[in-house]
């Protein structure tokens, strides 16, 4: 089980930080532009642990010496149901440098952004603390 797995699954956003290169990218599935850099990836993973209810890991890809993995999971957000994955690259260190997550389907992305738009400000306001 990949590291960063382990620590969501058990809501440990400190060690799920820890697991950050300083320079990772972040992809969000429901804004255009990469965010670049430890503290906003862990702020937005701060709200985003908020807004998802009944998370959980279902499945794994990618094997466990590989630079790449693949995270399946499913959510609920504001009522809706939804499926996502999140693609991580981990650089020679072991540190993520590339997140990447999908959702599906759009009515569970537009719920997604709407709560996650609610939390800009604190997402900005927490990312610039840790800068």
């Amino acid at each position: 089980m990949h590291a960063f797995r382990s620590a969501v699954e058990a809501g440990d956003l400190d060690a799920v930080e820890a697991l950050l290169a300083e320079d990772v990218v972040f992809t969000s599935p429901v804004v255009f532009k990469p965010y670049t850099g430890k503290a906003v990836t862990a702020a937005i993973l701060r709200a985003v642990s908020q807004v998802f209810e009944d998370f959980r890991y279902v499945r794994e890809l990618g094997a466990p010496d590989s630079p790449d993995h693949a995270l399946v999971f499913t959510a609920r957000v504001g009522g809706r149901e939804l499926t996502g994955c999140d693609f991580l690259h981990v650089d020679a260190q072991g540190l993520i440098d590339e997140l990447m997550v999908m959702v599906r389907p759009l009515s569970g992305a537009h719920a997604l952004a709407e709560a996650m738009g609610a939390r800009f400000e604190q997402i900005a306001e927490e990312a610039q603390a840790r800068s």
